[in-house]
């Protein structure tokens, strides 16, 4: 709630404690940094549209700046 009220945000964000969304969109992948493998989320940003359809995805998102494609796409 702190990060929502911080950043104005005006829409609901998720939080998946357990990785039930993130097993069923994929996200829950092996991953290697510096040769270390590890298990952890691919940062990824979905539009869903009003019907509840994806409308975009955005895979293996860096964060900088990342917002204003995502303003561009909507």
């Amino acid at each position: 709630m702190k990060f929502k009220q911080k950043f104005h945000l005006n829409f609901p964000l998720l939080s998946d404690i357990d990785k039930t969304v993130c097993n069923a969109y994929g996200l829950w992948q092996e991953k290697q940094m510096v040769g270390r493998k590890y298990w952890g989320i691919v940062r990824t940003t979905f539009i869903i549209d009003e019907a509840g359809k994806i409308a975009k995805i955005f895979p293996k998102v860096k964060v900088d700046d990342h917002y204003a494609e995502v303003l561009a796409a909507l």
